[in-house]
């Protein structure tokens, strides 16, 4: 994967850094697994606009993944890696050996024509995905789920991935991408792995229309709003608006949100960094 700077023959493109696409082998999706993707624009229900920022941007189809990889000794061949407009990661597009289609997330390295297996008794190579307490310790792996039969919830955005530390008892000890060492039980499923389009952190819009084609609206600063509108509104010429905090109050910028009491609080081992 690699990245390509623009000759700025527009004002747009100085400065623009873009994705060269090289693991990208076809520009057509497959039919059969799109689904259509409404919009809201940030408004409910009844109409009112409950988020922010948020409207026009392109149309998208929704390419449905297999985030369970639950055909268990099944191999599929990939047949194309591709792009997702949804994600920021690769998808790869597999196909078993009875004709039936999925899409995955791709991890770095995987390559058209290679087999691709789930299963508890499969080797740990890219691609495969097996239960934690099949993979070998310290394995990167990336996919990873965080209910046994859920579903894929954690490390699947591009070049994140997680490491697997250790085992004891039915609970495995992996290091997130965020810093956290949290315990997940060795009965989830994971992929061996990182996932794929690590270059994506290296892109350069170039431009505000870009953010626009992606739904996203122009943000106003909350110090530049009145007192009614937001907390850090109001005063009198450049104030600069106290504490920064959100609409409803909350600080920001280290001030810890996660409940105090939440259940799940015994089976994080050391936070993430602040």
């Amino acid at each position: 994967m690699s990245v390509r700077k623009l000759k700025p023959i527009t004002p747009g493109q100085r400065g623009r850094v873009v994705n060269g696409y090289d693991a990208i082998t076809t520009d057509k999706p497959e039919k059969s697994l799109l689904a259509p993707k409404k919009r809201s624009g940030g408004r409910n229900n009844s109409g009112r606009m409950t988020v922010r920022y948020r409207g026009g941007g392109h149309k998208k189809r929704y390419r449905i993944i297999d985030f369970k990889r639950n055909r268990f000794d099944s191999p599929a061949e990939v047949l194309s890696i591709e792009y997702d407009p949804n994600r920021s990661a690769f998808i790869a597009l597999t196909q078993f050996k009875d004709g039936e289609k999925r899409y995955m997330i791709a991890q770095n390295g995987l390559q058209v024509g290679q087999k691709v297996v789930s299963g508890e008794k499969v080797a740990p190579e890219i691609g495969n995905a097996m239960a934690l307490t099949n993979i070998p310790l310290g394995t990167i792996i990336s996919c990873i789920e965080l209910h046994p039969g859920k579903g894929a919830a954690i490390a699947r955005s591009a070049g994140s991935f997680a490491q697997l530390m250790a085992r004891e008892g039915k609970f495995a000890t992996i290091k997130l991408p965020s810093g956290e060492t949290r315990l997940i039980l060795t009965t989830c499923m994971a992929t061996i792995g990182a996932v794929s389009n690590s270059d994506h952190q290296l892109l350069v819009s170039g431009k505000a229309g870009r953010t626009r084609w992606l739904g996203r609206r122009p943000r106003t600063r909350p110090v530049a709003m009145n007192p009614v509108d937001h907390p850090m509104g109001g005063g009198e010429g450049r104030a600069s608006g106290g504490h920064p905090r959100s609409k409803n109050g909350i600080p920001a910028k280290g001030f810890r949100t996660r409940n105090k009491t939440k259940a799940s609080n015994r089976y994080i081992v050391e936070r993430r960094r602040k």
